[in-house]
């Protein structure tokens, strides 16, 4: 069985991961369309990636004509119109099931016969996803991690319904993509978050606790388990509404209560204090997203 090759690629939401996944597929040599609720918004994604690759530029990490050759590639558009010519399309938007859904409705809708839809969900159900569609045996999770030019692998999710040709493609395009993948069947969290999303929320509990402060938390999983950051940096760099999003859909999901949400982590994100995005979670953050200090 041939998988479908994929050359133009469709990225649904022009926020953090939807312009990593559109830098990413650029800079692969695939021709890509950048799609937001506005035109607008698309603008301004592409404006951001153009901002990061001039950075790279003037540190000696990319050629000029590269980053001319990458920003060419990528083209943007208003709503879902960009998506009538592409092979592929990822959703990256808000963690909700509600969200997603509607989303899956409009771009099925958009898209060409046999193009692939798929979600870079990290914990909602590729299969619920898949059955809003007229194309279910063509949808797929492609969970990218943040940030997505840096992070090396790829979660790719199988729905119920997902074709094995559909499997394989997207397979061969997160390999071009430079990218290592696993598979995981369709539960809630999937691989990566069935594991990340309780080591988060017990180092919320541990600070809610009066454990230890949040500098000690984090010290203790870089230098005592070797982490590259400390479980509250993590979740300020997710953003503290995404993990408690995740953590609630484990939670009910599950039903057991070792998934519940600490209640620290729920009034950060009622205060609205996401973490890095906001400029305040764990920690706070200056105009350049640097750590100044502890906000809790």
């Amino acid at each position: 069985m041939e998988a479908t090759t994929i050359k133009r690629f469709g990225v649904i939401g022009a926020g953090q991961m939807g312009r990593g996944i559109a830098q990413v597929a650029a800079a692969a040599g695939l021709e890509v369309v950048l799609c937001d609720v506005s035109r607008a918004l698309a603008e301004s994604g592409k404006a951001q990636i153009a901002a990061i690759l001039a950075k790279q530029v003037e540190k000696g990490k990319l050629a000029a004509e590269a980053r001319e050759a990458l920003l060419g590639r990528l083209a943007v558009a208003d709503g879902m119109e960009g998506l009538a010519g592409v092979d592929l399309a990822v959703e990256a938007v808000t963690e909700s099931f509600e969200v997603k859904s509607g989303i899956f409705k409009l771009a099925d809708a958009a898209l060409p016969e046999g193009a692939i839809l798929a979600s870079n969900t990290s914990s909602i159900s590729i299969t619920r996803l898949a059955a809003v569609t007229g194309r279910p045996e063509l949808v797929i999770g492609m969970h990218f991690m943040n940030p997505v030019p840096l992070m090396k692998l790829v979660e790719l999710v199988r729905g119920v319904q997902t074709s094995d040709r559909t499997y394989e493609a997207v397979r061969a395009l997160s390999v071009e993509l430079g990218k290592t993948v696993i598979t995981s069947k369709d539960q809630p969290g999937f691989i990566v978050n069935r594991m990340l999303i309780p080591f988060l929320n017990e180092a919320c509990f541990a600070l809610q606790e009066g454990l230890s402060t949040p500098e000690d938390i984090d010290a203790g999983a870089r230098l005592g388990l070797n982490h590259p950051m400390g479980p509250l940096e993590l979740a300020d760099l997710i953003g503290l509404d995404t993990v408690l999003s995740i953590a609630e859909v484990l939670h009910r999901e599950f039903g057991d209560s070792k998934y519940r949400a600490a209640t620290l982590l729920r009034n950060l994100v009622a205060a609205g204090w996401y973490g890095k995005k906001s400029g305040r979670g764990f920690y706070v953050y200056d105009e350049k997203g640097q750590k100044s200090g502890r906000a809790v």
